[in-house]
């Protein structure tokens, strides 16, 4: 069996011979960190740990005005840019971080105006076609599961809009809400009816649109329900059409959302934050039958580099995932950090590969 097929068996919630395996790591992991602990330079992660998964392009140009972020400031730890969707964003220049949010163009319905009017033609110059094409006949050749990926809705909305206009927008500006995820949605689907015509299908979609933080959703189920679940349908029901499985990343605590998320029709749920509450098993006993799971294997054990603790999060977790019978895609609850050790990461892929086998 290649990771493909099993990949594709778990996203029909079917029991192939193991679980999945799968990971995504911070930029500085491997050359700030393991590279120092026996990590073979130039190895690519995918094949030195043998992921079942990979990307394959993909990533649209989602950007009302496609330019490149002017300078708006810089320091030696710091830039200050503000980009096509009239954002201006503080990032750190040598790690990975959130961005700090300064200012942003797009305030009220009238301002939208401006970055709808771009979002309406189809440009073909968004979506890296070549680029697309050589990636999946690449990924395809090693035999694992070809992924395209991109945010959707709610990563589109705070990057254009920023925290403190959409949040309070979703009450006070329904009809404006509508319009944008309208106007994304349609775009989406535009593009990769072309992306799709021009470059090949995928084996499936990785959508990115958190939907929460440590301590609950951004909005309340009503919400979700009136102003995002219409279009997430739609969306995914798009690449349904296409014969694709669709897995939903999304950050925080999104308990109270997973109804609405199955709802949606998305195959499989990713990364289940246990450090927000997320319980993976909770999950399974009630939507196994519907959905996928990939994650929750708490990154904050595994910062301790305890082997102890990691033991008994991760073969606690796989033993009680198997006696559910759910499908499972093995993955840290969020992504692997430089301070988790090469070493550390290792004993827990021995562990999956001991406890991980239906």
């Amino acid at each position: 069996m290649t990771s493909s097929d099993r990949i594709k068996l778990l996203l029909r919630r079917e029991l192939p011979d193991r679980m999945g395996l799968f990971e995504h790591l911070w930029s500085e992991t491997i050359p700030d960190c393991w590279i120092n602990e026996g990590y073979p330079e130039g190895a690519d992660p995918h094949d030195y740990f043998g992921y079942d998964m990979q990307g394959a392009g993909g990533w649209l140009d989602t950007t009302p005005f496609r330019i490149e972020p002017e300078l708006v400031e810089e320091t030696e730890e710091w830039r200050v840019t503000r980009d096509g969707r009239g954002a201006v964003l503080k990032h750190w220049k040598d790690k990975s971080g959130t961005p700090q949010h300064l200012d942003f163009e797009v305030k009220d319905p009238e301002s939208w105006k401006k970055y709808k009017e771009p979002l309406l033609a189809t440009d073909p110059e968004r979506l890296f076609v070549d680029q697309a094409r050589q990636e999946l006949e690449k990924v395809r050749a090693a035999g694992r599961f070809a992924f395209m990926g991109n945010t959707i809705l709610v990563e589109q909305l705070r990057g254009m809009l920023g925290d403190l206009v959409w949040l309070p927008s979703l009450l006070l500006e329904p009809e404006w809400i509508h319009d944008f995820n309208r106007t994304y949605t349609d775009f989406y689907k535009r593009h990769y009816a072309l992306l799709f015509a021009e470059a090949g299908l995928p084996d499936g979609i990785f959508l990115y649109d958190d939907l929460g933080f440590s301590n609950g959703p951004f909005f309340s189920p009503a919400v979700m329900q009136g102003l995002f679940l219409p279009y997430f349908r739609e969306i995914v029901g798009f690449f349904h059409d296409y014969g694709l499985p669709v897995i939903l990343h999304t950050c925080g605590d999104v308990r109270p959302l997973v109804p609405y998320i199955v709802e949606a029709g998305f195959d499989c749920l990713q990364p289940l934050e246990a450090k927000a509450g997320n319980d993976m098993l909770a999950f399974a006993r009630e939507f196994g039958d519907r959905l996928t799971f990939m994650g929750n294997m708490d990154i904050i054990v595994w910062n301790t580099n305890d082997r102890a603790r990691i033991r008994e999060e991760v073969v606690g977790k796989l033993e009680a995932i198997k006696r559910l019978g759910a499908a499972y895609i093995f993955h840290s609850d969020h992504s692997v950090p430089p301070d988790v050790r090469l070493a550390t990461y290792e004993y827990a892929l021995e562990l999956y590969r001991e406890h991980g086998t239906y």
